[in-house]
């Protein structure tokens, strides 16, 4: 079997591969800025951070809100057409809340419902670029996905930082700007690779596969892995400063994002067989037993390294999940579905970050873990939900003979019936991975 780096190598060698790619993950960089970022901002204006909060809650239910209906326009226009019109909105918004010309949190609420979810455009790319043949070569790609969001959310919060403790808090919102929208406009600029528009008919009977439980139950496990995320993060910090040691908290944190990253770094370069639902199950009850120990440990090495533990079941999980709902819809509807996982990841972290702030401040730390572990046992309940039935509930019909290209209005004809696409995102702290082979929607390895 070739090493991971060298399946990495041909990768990138794929025509219009680093093309596309590299625009993507400089995007993704400034979109793991702009939370953070909007918090220093807005902070260092009022002086308080219950208003920070508040406005940055309006910026994140916004975005779990738009980036649906702006992935429905990208399935149905084209990213060509539509990244330029959001990315445009984006810039307005952001120079909205710079100028201090509207009140913060209308200006959050703008920027929110215009900002990209740039890993998913780069996920259906990677699907319309490894088609047929190379179908094998996708698990490797979303790898490489991956490790961009990670490094996006493990560099770019501490860029904005850096700059919001030097007395600069609106150069990070600035930044975070330019690489959005710089990075957005040339991934729109890479026609070659764009993924080919379905029609009307099939888009409108598409769309009914959004309502099927196969896809509603991959949404409902993106949101209790957000739930995860979210009292992950409130109760690590926590556990820090109920020791006295508040600075070991970015420790802790930066030992679960490295084995995160080298998690779905080694699942994506070598890929097993099997049933995605069976592995999505086990990855689950991994993720639900390695949290447990977190309810009842103290010791600082023994928490860190379970957390580390925890960091290497969770891109599995996320490559599995996405899997399952990108074999679950047709690809008329894929940036959409991808988008709403996506939202609800980004809707369970806002919703457990006040829920476990209550339950630490009543029951300590352990009451939060408590909260992340009871997210993992729902996901294996509603995974081993999903082994009941190895076929979906609805079979997914042919891609149809030819379809528009967004480019040019000409038709080409689409001969893979094997395809793959995923990417699984969570906000703050995000990991996106994948890799499957899928055939007419049924399990695949």
């Amino acid at each position: 079997m070739p090493s991971a780096s060298a399946n990495y190598r041909t990768l990138l060698r794929t025509p219009g591969a680093v093309a596309f790619f590299i625009p993507a993950a400089v995007g993704r960089l400034g979109i793991a800025m702009t939370g953070i970022g909007i918090v220093w901002l807005v902070h260092a204006r009022t002086g308080s951070y219950a208003a920070a909060g508040l406005v940055t809650g309006g910026f994140a239910v916004a975005d779990a809100v738009a980036g649906p209906q702006i992935g429905r326009l990208v399935d149905r226009f084209g990213q060509a057409r539509v990244l330029p019109c959001v990315l445009g909105g984006h810039a307005g918004a952001v120079a909205l809340l710079l100028a201090d010309a509207v009140p913060d949190l209308v200006a959050g609420v703008l920027i929110g419902a215009t900002l990209p979810q740039l890993s998913a455009l780069s996920a259906a790319r990677w699907s319309a670029l490894l088609s047929g043949e190379r179908a094998a070569a996708l698990p490797t790609a979303f790898a490489l996905e991956a490790l961009a969001n990670g490094v996006s959310y493990m560099a770019g919060p501490a860029l904005v930082s850096v700059l919001g403790a030097a007395g600069r808090p609106g150069a990070g919102v600035l930044l975070a700007a330019t690489l959005v929208v710089g990075g957005g406009l040339a991934l729109a600029a890479q026609r070659r690779t764009m993924p080919v528009l379905t029609g009307r008919a099939e888009r409108r009977h598409a769309g009914r596969a959004l309502l099927r439980s196969a896809f509603l139950r991959q949404v409902a496990l993106g949101l209790a892995l957000g739930v995860f995320f979210g009292a992950m993060q409130v109760s690590v910090a926590a556990y820090a400063v109920g020791r006295g040691t508040p600075d070991a908290a970015a420790l802790l944190y930066f030992a679960s994002n490295c084995t995160n990253l080298v998690g779905g770094w080694a699942y994506g370069a070598w890929r097993h067989g099997g049933s995605p639902r069976r592995r999505q199950a086990a990855a689950a009850a991994c993720l639900a037993l390695t949290s447990l120990p977190l309810t009842f440990l103290d010791a600082s090495l023994a928490i860190g390294a379970t957390l580390a533990l925890t960091g290497l079941a969770v891109p599995v999980l996320l490559i599995l999940t996405s899997v399952l709902t990108e074999s679950s819809v047709p690809r008329a509807v894929l940036t959409q579905a991808f988008s709403w996982g996506n939202s609800a990841s980004a809707a369970g972290i806002a919703g457990a970050a006040a829920v476990a702030g209550r339950v630490v401040d009543a029951g300590g730390a352990h009451g939060g873990f408590g909260v992340a572990a009871g997210a993992a046992v729902v996901m294996t309940v509603l995974a081993l939900g999903g082994l009941r039935g190895s076929s979906p509930d609805a079979p997914k019909p042919p891609a149809p003979a030819e379809a528009t290209a967004p480019n040019s209005g000409a038709t080409r004809r689409d001969s893979s019936t094997n395809r793959g696409a995923v990417v699984g995102t969570y906000a703050g702290d995000s990991v996106a991975l994948s890799g499957s082979a899928r055939t007419d929607g049924r399990d695949g390895g």
